[in-house]
């Protein structure tokens, strides 16, 4: 029990540190050594857990994955409209990136040329089939103008979080991130969401970031 625990701790500190190194260096540039160099552990320790680069890859898309399932879930069980929790998701995701190297990594992996193995998808099919939905359910409960295109409002969404974090990445430091997020939601509530619904969302996105701040 005691050495499966200790490759366990091992098999996870070497997807921190390969996380680590790809966010910061992207996936191409960084090499096994480096991770090895970086994990402090042996190199036969990292071929125990993991074959190939992509294989550490993959692992760190599947964890993130289920990092985000779980966040869905947990905001989902609120019982929130359908714009709140697109929004608590955002904002959810943009915690996850802050605290931990995995998710940053996962972003960046997902738009490097690093092919995703089924039965995982493409978190950017993930995202955009969310949004989809929760946008199809903002219009019935009319929190979102009537008349939008639900596709391009939901491709844009993920468009615009996902630039917001590539550009940041060589901009400015991960911590600013929550800040951009409620700026991305303040530019789109302005454009999405009926004159007299906007205050209760725009307060939530002020809200919201202020609760990453202090946490």
């Amino acid at each position: 029990m005691a050495r499966q625990l200790r490759a366990e701790q091992t098999r996870a500190t070497i997807i921190t540190a390969a996380a680590d190194l790809f966010d910061r260096h992207g996936y191409e540039s960084t090499s096994l050594s480096d991770i090895v160099a970086h994990a402090k552990v042996t190199k036969g320790a990292l071929y125990f857990h993991f074959a190939a680069k992509e294989d550490l890859a993959h692992a760190i898309l599947e964890l993130n994955a289920r990092a985000a399932q779980k966040l869905v879930a947990e905001v989902e069980g609120r019982g929130c409209s359908s714009l709140e929790t697109l929004m608590r998701t955002t904002f959810g995701i943009a915690r996850l990136a802050v605290e931990d190297p995995v998710p940053r990594a996962a972003l960046r992996l997902a738009t490097a040329d690093v092919t995703v193995r089924p039965p995982l998808r493409h978190p950017f099919t993930e995202w955009l089939e969310f949004a989809n939905r929760k946008f199809s359910a903002a219009v019935r409960e009319a929190d979102v103008h009537g008349d939008l295109d639900v596709g391009i409002v939901a491709h844009s969404l993920v468009s615009f979080y996902v630039g917001t974090r590539v550009a940041g990445r060589s901009l400015e430091p991960v911590g600013r991130l929550p800040r951009r997020v409620a700026e991305m939601w303040h530019l789109l509530i302005r454009g999405l969401v009926p004159v007299h619904r906007r205050p209760r969302y725009v307060t939530l996105a002020t809200q919201l970031e202020r609760e990453i701040r202090i946490a």
